[in-house]
């Protein structure tokens, strides 16, 4: 908080995400309750100082800000189990990286019990999961994305902004959960598809000394985490669908023209490309 205010922020899940905002509060001066099922991961954060102590129905109560670092059927779960212990003052911020389920169940479990949840997704991560990859700087002007249960309440937007302060984001942008998921498959889940698919080529096993930064920046999040990108994959089949047909066309497009030696169909295929790059992005 910029005005001083010292919190109290429980945090369910301490792995890359979790633990990074565990460290960022914490170096901000807040007190930092932990949980996560992993004792080892519970024992490290509180042996490193990450954690202040540990996050329970005894002390949920006392929490200013809430948030849950959990894969989104895991996140239901708990939200569900502990929404009778969440005080009124509370706000409770998912991080799941989907968040058509996991926002349907916070705003009907906050609605219930009177507490506030803002759905949330920060757009930073490596290629790496767990506790000691976590860093306070993971967020510092990185993008966050906020689905808030009114969209049209600007003080209210500013006072979330406010609790999120000590992440040190970038950029706030407010969606829906259908919008979210939407986009995601696009920008986030797509690209980790084509990633972890090109890597499998057998070519790859003898790139070293042929490959620069084109490989690189391809195959970066073929690095992944499966047990939670197939949660989120399936969680959002049809969106990702959706954008996993339309590659698959354009490839084929690519391929025939490649293969019957069409130079007119490929050279137009390519520079509609550049030109699409140019516009989104130049």
């Amino acid at each position: 908080m910029t005005d001083g205010t010292k919190l109290t922020v429980g945090i369910c899940g301490l792995g890359l995400i979790g633990g990074s905002m565990a460290k960022a509060y914490k170096e901000a001066g807040h007190t930092v309750l932990g949980f996560d099922v992993n004792d080892a991961t519970l024992g490290y954060a509180a042996l490193a100082g990450i954690t202040d102590g540990v996050l329970n129905e005894s002390t949920l109560p006392s929490c200013d800000l809430l948030f849950i670092g959990l894969y989104p059927q895991t996140a239901v779960d708990y939200l569900t189990r502990i929404a009778p212990f969440i005080d009124k003052h509370t706000v409770v911020i998912d991080l799941c990286g989907t968040k058509k389920q996991i926002c349907e169940c916070g705003f009907a479990l906050a609605k219930q019990y009177g507490f506030t949840f803002v759905g949330g997704h920060p757009m930073a991560g490596t290629q790496y999961s767990g506790i000691k990859y976590a860093k306070a700087t993971l967020f510092k002007n990185a993008p966050m994305v906020l689905v808030p249960p009114l969209y049209d309440d600007i003080s209210f937007l500013d006072q979330i902004r406010q609790l999120l302060a000590p992440a040190g984001f970038g950029k706030f942008s407010v969606t829906t959960a259908e919008a979210h998921d939407q986009m995601i498959a696009f920008t986030s889940q797509l690209a980790h598809l084509v990633s972890n698919a090109y890597v499998k080529s057998p070519s790859a096993k003898g790139h070293k000394g042929f490959s620069a930064g084109s490989y690189k920046d391809m195959t970066r999040v073929a690095w992944l985490n499966e047990q939670m990108w197939t949660e989120l994959f399936l969680e959002n089949k049809d969106p990702l669908l959706f954008e996993l047909d339309r590659i698959i066309h354009s490839l084929s497009e690519y391929r025939d023209a490649i293969e019957t030696n069409d130079a007119d169909t490929l050279r137009t295929l390519l520079r509609d490309g550049r030109i699409a790059k140019e516009q989104i992005d130049g």
